[in-house]
This record gives C-alpha cells, sequence and structure tokens, in this order.
C-alpha cells in the first residue's frame, strides 16, 4: 500500500518521495491518520475503506474551493485516490502550535472576509457532499428558507425517521424552519459548513481551516457552529463584526442553523442526541 500511496505523490509533486518517517497523528474519530515524510517533503494522509474514495474527493474539492479566495488558509491538497482495499486524501503537513498564544481576532477577519468575497447565484453546491459520514444534499435552489428547511432540516429528520426515530410531523417541522427564516434576506456565499473548534489549527505565522463540508449558504451557518461544540474566544467574534457584522435576529436563526448539526449527530450517534435534539426542537417550534 505505502509503496503505491509514495508513486502517486511522486507523480502528484513531480519529485521523488519516499516515506522515511511514519507518524500516526490524531485526525478525528472517521479517518486514520499519518504524518509522513523523507526529511524535504512533509505530508497528511487521511486513509478510510476504498468505498470512502467520494468523501476524500469531496473534502478535496472544497478545499480548493476555499484556497482560490485567498482569504483564509487551508491546507493545499496533494491528490486523492486508492490503494487495493484503501483510499485516501493527501495533504500538505502543517505542524500547528497549540501552545502560542493564537490570533483569534485575525481568524474573525479572514473568515468575514471569506464571506464577504464569495458570492453565488443561488444556494447548494457542484455536487452533493458529506457532513461527517451523512450525505448533504446540495441541489441548486434560488430561495435560502426552502432550501435550509427541506434539504438540510427534512433531510435529516426523514433519516432519523428511516431508523425508526421520529421526532415529530417531518412536513410541520420543515415549515416551522422555514417559516422561521421569513423575513430574513440572505445573499449565497461560500461557507466552510463544518466550523467548530476542531476544524481550526494555528501555526506559527497563519490560522488554518480544514475539514469543509462546504457549499453556498448563509453566512451564519458558520458563525452559528462555532457556539455549537464550545464557543471559540471573543476575540473571534470581534474580529467577524469589526468585518462583516450580522443581521438582527441571528441569536434566533442560530439556533435553527445548529439543529440541523445536533440533528446530524442524532443519525450518527443516537443516544444523548436524540434527546438534545428533541430539546432544541422544543425551542425551535417556540419561534414559530
Amino acid at each position: 500500500m505505502w509503496q503505491s500511496i509514495e508513486k502517486e505523490i511522486t507523480s502528484a509533486i513531480g519529485e521523488s518521495f519516499s516515506i522515511k518517517h511514519k507518524q500516526l497523528v490524531t485526525g478525528g474519530d472517521i479517518n486514520l491518520c499519518y504524518w509522513l515524510s523523507d526529511y524535504q517533503h512533509n505530508f497528511f494522509i487521511k486513509l478510510n475503506d476504498k468505498s470512502r474514495l467520494q468523501q476524500f474527493d469531496c473534502e478535496a474539492y472544497s478545499l480548493g474551493q476555499i484556497k482560490q479566495l485567498n482569504t483564509i488558509a487551508c491546507p493545499e491538497v496533494i491528490i486523492t485516490g486508492t490503494t487495493l482495499d484503501k483510499s485516501y486524501l493527501v495533504l500538505e503537513y502543517i505542524p500547528f502550535n497549540h501552545s502560542d498564544v493564537k490570533n483569534w481576532r485575525v481568524f474573525g477577519q479572514q473568515l468575514a472576509q471569506m464571506h464577504q468575497q464569495s458570492s453565488h447565484g443561488q444556494f447548494g453546491w457542484q455536487h452533493d457532499n458529506f457532513i461527517g459520514n451523512t450525505i448533504q444534499p446540495n441541489a441548486w435552489q434560488s430561495n435560502w428558507r426552502t432550501f435550509f428547511s427541506e434539504q438540510r432540516i427534512g433531510w435529516q429528520l426523514q433519516l432519523l425517521a428511516e431508523k425508526s426515530i421520529k421526532l415529530g410531523d417531518i412536513e410541520f417541522i420543515i415549515k416551522a424552519c422555514h417559516d422561521a427564516l421569513l423575513h430574513h434576506q440572505v445573499s449565497p456565499c461560500l461557507v466552510h459548513g463544518d466550523l467548530w473548534l476542531g476544524n481550526v489549527g494555528f501555526s506559527e505565522n497563519n490560522v488554518f481551516i480544514f475539514d469543509p463540508a462546504s457549499y453556498f449558504g448563509d453566512r451564519e451557518v458558520d458563525i452559528a457552529m462555532t457556539e455549537l461544540f464550545g464557543h471559540m474566544p471573543n476575540e473571534f467574534y470581534q474580529g467577524y463584526q469589526d468585518t462583516y457584522p450580522l443581521d438582527k435576529g441571528y441569536e434566533q436563526r442560530k439556533l435553527i442553523y445548529n439543529f440541523y448539526h445536533t440533528l446530524n449527530h442524532a443519525n450518527l450517534f443516537g443516544g444523548v442526541y436524540i434527546d438534545q435534539a428533541k430539546a432544541t426542537l422544543t425551542r425551535v417550534l417556540a419561534l414559530y
């Protein structure tokens, strides 16, 4: 397997690469991750079953779209591919520094710039992708309320229902979420789509975002998720607000936007997340 990967990396970078150092590193719950080095070139590789190649291709595409904007850093994609029984994604290796004081304010400013400087005529993406291991539908839609209530909330509720987990009447919940967003004017912009503390890293001179689940949507979905699994430092929000202030009513909308991720966790992990989804639904319906 490793010889095959060496050959493909060599072809991708146009220079000889032979693994001299291989170290298992933390890379989340889904993939097996390694730092590969020949003491001249350093790469980060994610490995999974061969059937997961589409997920790696989707991730690589999103990273490429973010990188093109040149507003906020993300790892450079080297190559995706398969071996006899594995799929993989090779990225540049970035040595994150977890001990230095981090410039969260700059991160907020750069994210705001990414949102400001990207645009599209519709909501959606060039293809369906993934949020964790869950397929994320992205059919183009001109109406944000319809897109989010149907392709985000409704989709997750249907997946739960197929597991005999019913939170309520799906059409009623979709309508409640749709109508709660009724007076919010949204211009489609590129969003990371899965922006929490675990998908942000700081090097000596820069801040990086990675593991995206991107699409063109409401910028507020990114800000909302930063508050779901551990609030980011206040400097981040100050930097964002100073650059691109959020619209009035965000505090109510973030509940609906984070309901999507809570539902996804209920689908992926069950247990306590189902209870959390039910509790969140009660709060969402109170907005209706």
